[in-house]
């Protein structure tokens, strides 16, 4: 039996960089929390399996519209109060912060959410966010990966740190067992964690480990230690490399778990085709040429303002000599010898979602083409990325869910508390030292 799973990535007024620009527009409420609230709960209505939230060091051009508001592990405390099933996963960068301080936060909320939080493990990529935490520039690929991973197994020895059933809560005795509370020593290249944590073991054993490998080594590292993938895929045939590839790994790592692969996924739902395409091109048409310009630089890593919005996309370096975010920039790359489109019709095309799957049309061609996705080897399930907020989010939920429910592809209620059920993944044993 199919069963898709599906998270919506909730990010700003929207993932189109002009949905602030539209005269309905949420702009006004990025630091109402009510506005959250209401966006969680509008996903956990439609039983989607989590919501994610990913995370910025640096606002770039502010001119061009809103990025990050809240911080977001603080905003999941609150959505933890606000809803009652749906999962709530959050990006923790590798990069910028330590074991410690990631573990107790992500125990923390799993505590509060009484199991339904995930991590997505990131490695930060910018020179300008570096900046904001002491480095002169970003470091190496190699350095972050090697980092990443052995922030990865302190952060997990900390979560191991207490057994299930170190606490007693024994009034006319011990609160907790000593001998069930173990320090971790960890001594490595990057990090030096005696531990120790100071929250007990949570409701999952460990939130649910996300990655989103795109390089050799985030493939690698995604495969070794991830529990689900984010991935980006303009089309059917890439999606279908990456999850082979990725499960490919997985089997060589001698991992037996299933490892659920979710592209993200655009979608502009109407009752009619025609509709769709204009909810699509009201959009686009609000978005200044070097707005989409400045995003375009930032995906390609060198400055495109003076290129011919008319003329076809100048050439491109090959994907190996790229130091920034590799799966964007090979999703670009993809575009450019698939559709050979000018620089207005790429910038078109990166509008919402930065190359993203696309899908535009009725619930019922949308949950076709899921469903084509999902039986031919190109995902487990989806990662929503609605254009506009809350909106789009509300068509997904209330037109295209009923259509998969009715093809049995999906839930129509939970049938777990936590978000490991949720994604059908067992509960981690407590390996201590």
């Amino acid at each position: 039996m199919i069963v898709i799973h599906l998270n919506a990535f909730l990010f700003a007024c929207g993932h189109h960089r002009a949905a602030w620009r539209h005269p309905q527009s949420t702009v006004e409420r990025l630091g109402d929390i009510t506005y959250w609230e209401e966006l969680a709960r509008i996903a956990e209505r439609g039983k989607l399996d989590a919501i994610f939230f990913a995370d910025g060091h640096t606002p770039q051009n502010v001119a061009d519209g809103p990025r990050w508001f809240f911080e977001p592990l603080t905003l999941l405390a609150a959505l933890s109060r606000a809803t009652t099933h749906i999962g709530l996963i959050s990006t923790v960068s590798s990069t910028f912060f330590t074991p410690f301080h990631a573990a107790r936060m992500l125990a923390s909320l799993d505590h509060m959410s009484h199991g339904r939080i995930g991590w997505n493990v990131v490695t930060s990529m910018f020179d300008a966010e570096a900046r904001n935490h002491g480095f002169e520039a970003m470091p190496d690929h190699d350095w972050r990966y090697a980092r990443a991973e052995e922030f990865i197994a302190a952060t997990l020895a900390l979560w191991d740190s207490w057994a299930d059933d170190a606490v007693l809560n024994d009034r006319a005795g011990a609160w907790a067992m000593p001998e069930r509370v173990v320090p971790v020593n960890h001594r490595g290249e990057h990090f030096s964690v005696d531990g120790p944590l100071t929250v007990p073991r949570m409701p999952q054993g460990h939130p649910v480990l996300f990655q989103a490998g795109a390089s050799e080594q985030g493939r690698d590292l995604a495969a070794r230690r991830a529990e689900a993938i984010y991935a980006v895929a303009w089309d059917l045939e890439v999606a279908q490399d990456y999850r082979r590839d990725i499960l490919r790994r997985v089997r060589e790592a001698s991992r037996s778990d299933a490892v659920p692969v979710m592209p993200g996924l655009v979608t502009y739902v109407a009752s009619t085709e025609d509709e769709a395409r204009a909810k699509q091109r009201e959009l686009d048409e609000l978005l200044p040429a070097a707005t989409s310009l400045r995003q375009l630089a930032s995906f390609i890593g060198q400055d495109c303002s003076d290129w011919d919005l008319d003329a076809p996309v100048p050439d491109l370096p090959p994907l190996e000599t790229f130091t920034g975010p590799k799966g964007r920039y090979a999703t670009i790359l993809r575009i450019i010898e698939s559709e050979r489109p000018t620089l207005r019709g790429l910038l078109g095309r990166l509008a919402a979602g930065g190359g993203h799957c696309t899908m535009v049309g009725t619930p019922a061609s949308i949950a076709d083409r899921m469903e084509h996705w999902v039986r031919n080897g190109g995902a487990d399930g989806f990662n929503l990325m609605p254009p506009s907020l809350p909106g789009s989010l509300e068509d997904f939920v209330d037109h295209v869910v009923p259509e998969l429910q009715r093809r049995g592809l999906f839930r129509r209620e939970y049938e777990s508390a936590t978000l490991r059920g949720h994604l059908g993944l067992t509960r981690p044993e407590c390996r201590r030292g």
